[in-house]
């Protein structure tokens, strides 16, 4: 089983060829269908050996197309004080990229 592990939106996630994954909502235009490539590889596990960058390897590409585009479930966020009579709510729905990874080099 080859997988690969990736970093975009400050975080990293372990990624296998026709695998899905959920990733932070990428700056530009793009909607569904659209190829993107990830650059910032870490590292690549093909069955037999182990490439671990420093911290990127090098001339490795993991290739994905969007599957989806949607926002998060919203995330209340409260702020309150007792006996001040002092309440503040505030919804948030984080953007998402739902990317099928169609191939690891």
């Amino acid at each position: 089983m080859e997988f690969a592990v990736i970093q975009t939106g400050g975080k990293q996630y372990k990624v296998s060829k026709g695998g899905f994954v959920s990733i932070e909502k990428i700056r530009g235009e793009y909607k569904k269908g659209d190829k993107i490539s990830f650059d910032k590889v870490l590292l690549v596990d093909d069955g037999k050996d182990t490439t671990i960058g420093t911290p990127y390897i090098k001339g490795a590409k993991v290739n994905a197309e969007i599957a989806e585009i949607g926002r998060g479930r919203k995330v209340m966020v409260i702020k309150y004080k007792q006996k001040s009579r002092y309440l503040r709510r505030n919804g948030h729905r984080q953007p998402f990229f739902k990317v099928k990874i169609t191939s690891i080099k």
